[in-house]
């Protein structure tokens, strides 16, 4: 039997199969097709610290540490041979770079490195079906689950776009923190021709209404994104409707970051706390990006676009406020120099695996003590077409901290042939303090 029969096969009989009984399917059939035993199905939970077998999540087992774990983060099929001769195979489950979780499975022989490779393909058939069951049964979020969600927690986790995402030019991934009582920071990304837009938002509060504030952020931006405006007016428009609900009593911060996928041309628009840096070679470089202010402050405000280059091999970290303006008990921020460190000791793993041990660093940094404040992340690896010089970094991390932020200046853009992108005034503030 062709690798395309057993797919086909594996699709069929899982569209055919209730939406919560996928493994009751698998088995039989994976047993028939390629004698394989102990077939598990295994859903990453929020936290990215353990993986549930979807049929009997109490059953879990820690993410780091375990061939499970390692195909999950590395994106790669693990093989243990056994006493018995047989080998267990670990299959990443996941859809163009968004991971769901891993396939494990028994099998009368090691495969070799093709066939492994061959075999590594279901489990991106299986994630498909996956995907596609969990939009009609709560069995595949019930498994993801290690506690109960708040509802603040739930409204933030149905907004988010998935854990991943890749294509030709990039990879992503992004993570938030305190994963079950989550209110205010969200992230965001939509790839759409030559054009990847990101986002990292954070809502003023940490109440269930901060949680709503957020969501009408989002929908804001992506009604903006998906109507075709530019960045500066998606923010804008995101502006508008937060304002127009809150009258300036509450507002949003968020950082907004779209890349031209042909030229590696980055735009940006940082409206308020989320940080951005980026590690090209060695050094880990900050885009002096001007300070503007928070959605929904104050009535009409115009928002400015910026832009700078990409290169080739960069690595960017979108952070919101709780993790770069995080202290230590001895009152270090986060950014000084752990977040750097972090970046630099962590440059040969997957964005999967940094995202992840930001949060571990994060904890380690306060002294293993609960967040006081929500933390959402995104890592992309840049492999596409790059225009900047090596030789002209950006400002080092270190150099932009400290400076007076209290300082305005009157800024304005020439339009350069961005789609029409208009003139326009912003009054922000030159320093860019990680505090916000």
């Amino acid at each position: 039997m062709s690798d395309a029969d057993l797919h086909m096969d594996v699709l069929q009989a899982l569209d055919h199969a209730r939406p919560d009984a996928a493994i009751t399917v698998l088995r039989p059939l994976l047993a028939e097709r390629l004698q394989a035993s102990q077939v598990h199905l295994l859903v990453a939970n929020y936290q990215l610290t353990a993986l549930r077998p979807i049929q009997d999540p109490d059953d879990r087992a820690p993410l780091g540490d375990t061939p499970a774990g390692e195909a999950f983060v590395s994106q790669l099929p693990v093989t243990r041979r056994q006493e018995s001769g047989e080998a267990v195979l670990y299959l990443p489950v996941s859809i163009r770079g968004d991971r769901l979780g891993v396939l494990q499975l028994a099998v009368p022989t090691e495969p070799s490195p093709p066939e492994l490779d061959r075999l590594g393909e279901l489990g991106t058939v299986i994630g498909y079906a996956l995907q596609a069951a969990a939009r009609q049964t709560d069995a595949v979020e019930r498994a993801a689950r290690s506690q109960r969600l708040t509802l603040a927690a739930e409204l933030q986790w149905q907004l988010l776009p998935g854990r991943g995402c890749r294509g030709p030019e990039y990879q992503l991934a992004g993570h938030l923190e305190p994963a079950y009582h989550v209110h205010a920071d969200n992230y965001d990304w939509s790839q759409d021709g030559d054009q990847l837009v990101l986002s990292v938002t954070d809502a003023a509060g940490h109440d269930r209404s901060a949680s709503l504030l957020t969501t009408l952020a989002v929908t804001a931006l992506r009604n903006a994104r998906r109507a075709e405006l530019e960045l500066a007016d998606q923010a804008a428009m995101a502006d508008q409707a937060v304002y127009a609900h809150h009258q300036g009593k509450q507002y949003v911060s968020t950082l907004l970051v779209r890349i031209d996928l042909t030229s590696g041309r980055a735009t940006a628009v940082r409206a308020g706390s989320p940080r951005l840096f980026i590690l090209r070679g060695g050094d880990v470089l900050v885009p002096p990006l001007v300070d503007q202010l928070p959605l929904g402050m104050f009535d009409g405000t115009d928002y400015l676009a910026e832009h700078f280059a990409l290169a080739n091999q960069d690595r960017l970290l979108l952070v919101s406020d709780g993790i770069h303006a995080a202290v230590s008990p001895t009152r270090e921020r986060f950014a000084d120099e752990r977040l750097p460190q972090l970046l630099r000791a962590t440059a040969s793993l997957p964005v999967g695996g940094v995202v992840r041990r930001v949060i571990e660093e994060l904890f380690a940094h306060r002294d293993l003590a609960e967040l006081d404040d929500d933390a959402a992340v995104i890592c992309l690896d840049w492999v596409g077409p790059g225009s900047a010089d090596p030789s002209q970094p950006l400002p080092h991390a270190g150099d932009a901290w400290g400076r007076p932020a209290s300082r305005t200046r009157r800024l304005s853009i020439v339009p350069d042939g961005e789609g029409g992108e208009r003139d326009r005034h912003a009054t922000g503030r030159s320093g860019t303090d990680p505090s916000g």
